[in-house]
């Protein structure tokens, strides 16, 4: 083939690349949901979907593809044609993936075009209200006097719960016992129940229970206090060596994307986010601290929490089983 038939043919795809660009989108929109409603995951999605049928008069729909702690659906848009009409909303367990799973049939950077880290949440070490424990200090008295015999329940195996609870345990000295749950409706309940000492999960998680009364907040994992539990300190604050640890929200989409279509989803999700009802649902019924990353600074958050939570994993030989 001769040169100026490549470049006619290179030519021919940029300029159809940038039309398919411009007029995005021309056809239905699929937000690809990979944890069943009920979670935080599914109303995100379903919230953002909403906005953007508005904002840019097409239809764009919520379609939840579960299993395997996301791992079935974030597959699926791995595999989907890059054209700007899939996209993925992902949780803090998209950085732990690939470390759980060596076989792992996609890869949770190179295979996907970042777009937008939405929000983050500290998450909180909550206690029934019929438990003995009034603070952490309590907690970690407890856990020194009989190691190995103070519960803290987290949302699943390899969970960022289950990896703060090995990081926490170093940091602190102790030996609290970390107990696996499939989602935190069931910790939920064995923690008010009192079947489980503690729980950790994000203050999102766990805000309605503590202000009725059936959950009492120890601690929070992030790096401040939080709007959500002001009045609960931060490990950091009873001294304790700490980085923060934060449950997050994101969106990607499959590796190869058009860098106009990405850039022009995150500024129509910029513009919602900036309405006041998304706002109040992010901030005061998803617990979210905003952060509506860019998407540059979405790949550069998703390399370091893989490269960090990846190291927990491997270090203390955490699998998926």
């Amino acid at each position: 083939m001769s040169v100026s038939r490549v470049f006619a043919l290179v030519l021919g795809l940029f300029f159809s690349i940038t039309s398919n660009s411009q007029d995005w989108p021309n056809k239905v929109v699929k937000f690809v949901s990979p944890y069943p409603p009920g979670g935080s995951v599914d109303p995100l999605a379903r919230l953002f979907a909403a906005k953007l049928s508005d904002s840019l008069k097409q239809q764009f729909i919520v379609e939840n593809r579960t299993g395997a702690s996301g791992i079935v659906g974030t597959d699926y848009v791995a595999k989907s044609a890059p054209d700007g009409y899939t996209w993925v909303f992902i949780f803090d367990t998209h950085s732990v993936h690939q470390a759980l799973n060596p076989k792992l049939s996609f890869d949770p950077i190179k295979d996907f075009a970042p777009v937008m880290i939405v929000g983050t949440a500290p998450m909180a070490i909550t206690t029934g209200a019929m438990k003995p424990y009034r603070n952490f200090q309590d907690v970690i008295a407890a856990a020194k006097a009989k190691p190995d015999t103070v519960t803290l329940g987290n949302v699943g195996n390899g969970s960022l719960a289950h990896l703060a609870t090995i990081v926490l345990n170093q940091a602190a000295g102790i030996k609290l016992v970390p107990v696996p749950y499939k989602g935190g409706g069931p910790l939920s309940l064995d923690v008010m129940g009192g079947q489980v000492e503690l729980a950790m999960a994000s203050t999102a998680a766990q805000a309605a229970h503590v202000k009725g009364g059936k959950m009492r907040a120890l601690v929070l994992t992030g790096d401040k206090r939080s709007a959500t539990m002001p009045d609960v300190p931060t490990l950091a604050e009873l001294g304790i060596p700490w980085q923060g640890a934060y449950a997050f929200w994101g969106i990607l989409a499959p590796a190869g994307t058009p860098k106009p279509i990405i850039d022009k989803l995150s500024a129509e999700l910029n513009k919602a986010i900036k309405q006041p009802d998304v706002q109040k649902t992010l901030t005061e019924t998803l617990g979210m601290d905003v952060l509506a990353l860019s998407p540059e600074a979405t790949g550069k958050y998703l390399v370091d929490a893989v490269a960090r939570w990846g190291k927990v994993v491997k270090d203390n030989g955490i699998t998926n089983q």
